[in-house]
């Protein structure tokens, strides 16, 4: 943990008062995982972590303030998907394989923070600006990436100058995000992983450079 970390009154927490406050959070992380959000009580968080209300009072203000911190926390962590696209070639089999690994890449992220983007999309429809600035955080590692690569072929004469890199890039992160958080959901429709990630490496492949890959 870098950096200094405040009480709620505005003191250092010393190395052991970090390492509370810390498993707090994580406490939390797994109840997320498990229970409503709207279920969970500060109460219950703290009886996980083997300490006191009085205790997580002195770090959060509330539960949806430690939920902020952990969203906080995720948000950067999702700037690094940033990389998959950035600087990457769509042309050739090259492009085939950028599509592949962002893709992987999202749905894995997606997974591995499945329970907090739950919450954060929860907080951005009911309108609370808080969580729509975290959600948009997420998503703009990827769009802004996703309308340079467009803009660039366009440059190159590869994309039509009609189309609107804006407008598909955002496209292509909405619809990144909705199969990211309906990924158990497919399994219903009789769709497995294996054969969901190439149909939507095809997608993207196609709404960034407009032709079918070359594998």
């Amino acid at each position: 943990m870098t950096g200094q970390v405040r009480t709620v009154d505005g003191r250092v927490a010393g190395r052991r008062g970090q390492a509370t406050r810390q498993k707090l959070l994580d406490c939390l992380s797994e109840m997320l995982s498990s229970s409503p959000y709207r279920d969970v009580k500060v109460i219950d968080v703290a009886r996980k972590a083997g300490t006191s209300p009085a205790t997580f009072y002195q770090y959060f203000p509330d539960v949806e303030g430690a939920v902020l911190e952990i969203a906080e926390a995720m948000a950067k962590e999702g700037a690094s998907l940033t990389e998959l696209v950035a600087g990457r070639s769509w042309t050739g089999k090259a492009g085939w394989q950028t599509a592949e690994e962002l893709v992987e890449g999202f749905l894995a992220f997606w997974r591995r923070n499945d329970a907090i983007l739950r919450v954060v999309d929860l907080g951005a429809a009911e309108g609370d600006k808080r969580f729509y600035k975290i959600r948009m955080k997420v998503l703009n590692s990827v769009n802004n990436s996703l309308a340079d690569a467009i803009k660039d072929l366009q440059n190159r004469g590869r994309v039509g100058k009609d189309v609107n890199a804006a407008a598909v890039a955002g496209s292509l992160v909405a619809m990144l995000a909705s199969v990211a958080g309906h990924q158990k959901g497919f399994q219903s429709w009789g769709v497995k992983q294996s054969e969901l990630k190439p149909s939507l490496a095809l997608l993207v492949h196609l709404g960034v450079t407009g032709k079918k890959p070359t594998k």
